[in-house]
């Protein structure tokens, strides 16, 4: 019997009897094509239903979700796919002894096994594949590898999967391919999507990794060069929605308004590429004309009219959210910030890259997006549109972000895994106050409370969605708020999620400020089981 659980104030979780079913519902409500429904994002008996609540209220959505039966079989996709494996995995021995097997019975029954692929997420091109032999059933490791090679072929308790990527995990190793599951000049980029039949082919033969091409030479007219980073220099917009299906999360800015804005004051439109400085401490340098504007955290800034270092150099001070002119040789000098975290600088016209599946968003967890920006880097500038005139424009007053030591107050929804917690946990969520650790970065806002949330039940989640602003809490019972990078899916429980509203407020916060959560206030039409 399937069940609605809140996930956010803009997703839902559609809970299924089993993997079986869930793999049949994702079809069927596909194939429903609800109002207000953005993504749907299956994992091992879930599937993550985001929407839009100005289009669709949480009850009636959770009715409509409710009404729809799902398949009869599971959808069958017309892709199939062969993965050569080399099997000489580091744990090749020891799954065949836990599962009471020799090592050659293990690798003939994972090549004899029709695998389907039932769901994405981890990483891009990583799926979970479902086989058709009741063996494999395999425990994760007690400790997690910190690095595990690309192309590693593994397995974790009903599923197989192939690390598209060299990242830290915590899967059973028994060989490995070069088959590239992720490739961005292949269309589409994931070699494995949900529903895609897999067989493994046995092969002797030495495996080869490719590596990446050299960055190429910028020769333009209007550029920026990074004479200094800071801590953390990123291009962000508003990231890639839509594609959780390759295994692909949104990322984006850590701030959407701070970016909308700054790119409405030199005249962008609203999800222009910009950069998102974290800490401040950044020099950049400008060839060619440029109108620019700040926004996010407040740092001194000045734009310094003479990078050759003259004595009588013009220094001219950045106002928040304001443009300003650049003239061809100026450096823009950002300090370090005093309140907030993240600077957004926004550039008229836009940086002139390639786009990365529609965007030009820095995913630091899936490494996809342009890097992060380096001392010597120069990127290519449109130039300004419309002449170097700064434009000025009514703006509103500027509301203070948060500093260290201050506490701000987030709201949250329940859910959906507020039962695994016991009652005085509940409590504690609510009434304690929560710090931010000097360990959070994109992926996550890493919390320290007094009081660790105590669990109901013990062991973990099958992997399900998790959306940005989920709270999700580790066996140590201290959160962890999810920021734009964090991963699609997860196992350890959720207890709630900060809405929408005060996403960006969560993208500010820097180390040793103060989180308290409190309930949100339901809105009409809000409520579901």
């Amino acid at each position: 019997m399937t069940r609605v659980r809140t996930a956010a104030d803009t997703a839902l979780l559609l809970e299924a009897a089993d993997l079986d079913e869930s793999m049949r519902l994702l079809p069927a409500l596909a194939a429903a094509a609800l109002p207000g429904v953005t993504e749907l994002v299956p994992a091992a008996r879930t599937i993550l239903v985001r929407f839009d609540p100005t289009l669709i209220a949480a009850d009636e959505l959770s009715e409509r979700l409710l009404a729809i039966d799902p398949a009869a079989t599971r959808a069958q996709s017309t892709d199939a796919v062969t993965i050569p494996v080399r099997y000489d995995g580091e744990d090749l021995a020891e799954v065949a002894s836990l599962l009471g097997v020799t090592p050659d019975e293990l690798v003939s029954r994972h090549r004899a096994s029709t695998w389907t692929v039932a769901f994405t997420g981890f990483a891009p091109g990583f799926g979970y594949l479902v086989g058709d032999d009741p063996l494999f059933d395999v425990p994760r490791r007690p400790s997690p590898r910190t690095r595990i090679p690309v192309g590693s072929v593994a397995l974790a308790g009903r599923f197989s999967g192939i690390y598209p990527k060299q990242s830290p995990g915590g899967w059973q190793l028994i060989g490995r391919t070069d088959a590239a599951m992720w490739d961005l000049d292949r269309e589409p980029p994931a070699l494995l999507s949900p529903g895609t039949t897999v067989r493994f082919e046995r092969v002797d033969r030495e495996l080869h990794v490719l590596g990446a091409g050299a960055r190429a030479e910028v020769d333009a007219p209007h550029t920026l060069e990074v004479v200094r980073p800071g801590l953390q220099l990123l291009l962000q917009d508003l990231g890639r929605p839509g594609m959780a299906a390759m295994g692909v999360a949104a990322s984006g800015t850590a701030d959407r308004a701070a970016l909308t804005e700054a790119n409405r004051a030199v005249g962008n439109a609203p999800g222009e590429a910009g950069l998102e400085l974290a800490g401040g401490g950044a020099v950049l340098r400008f060839q060619g004309a440029a109108v620019i504007a700040l926004t996010g955290a407040l740092a001194d800034a000045t734009v310094r009219a003479d990078a050759d270092g003259h004595a009588a150099a013009a220094i001219h001070p950045v106002e928040p959210g304001r443009a300003i002119a650049i003239e061809d040789g100026d450096e823009l000098r950002i300090g370090a910030v005093r309140d907030g975290l993240r600077v957004l600088v926004a550039i008229r016209g836009g940086v002139a890259l390639e786009p990365v599946l529609g965007s030009l968003a820095t995913d630091t967890l899936a490494h996809l997006g342009p890097a992060q920006l380096s001392a010597g880097d120069v990127l290519p500038l449109r130039g300004p549109a419309h002449g170097a005139t700064a434009v000025e424009r009514t703006r509103a007053p500027r509301i203070p972000l948060p500093k260290t030591g201050e506490t701000v107050e987030l709201a949250i929804v329940l859910g959906p895994r507020e039962d695994w917690f016991t009652a005085a946990a509940l409590r504690t969520l609510l009434a304690q106050e929560w710090e931010v650790t000097s360990r959070s970065d994109r992926v996550g806002v890493r919390l320290r409370g007094e009081a660790p949330l105590e669990r109901a039940r013990d062991g973990e989640l099958e992997s399900e969605g998790a959306v940005t602003g989920a709270i999700q809490v580790p066996p140590d019972g201290q959160p962890v708020l999810f920021l734009p990078d964090h991963p699609l899916t997860g196992g350890y429980p959720i207890i709630g999620a900060v809405i929408d509203r005060d996403l960006d407020r969560a993208g500010q916060l820097p180390p040793g400020s103060r989180i308290r959560f409190r309930i949100a206030e339901p809105t009409a039409g809000s409520h579901t089981d």
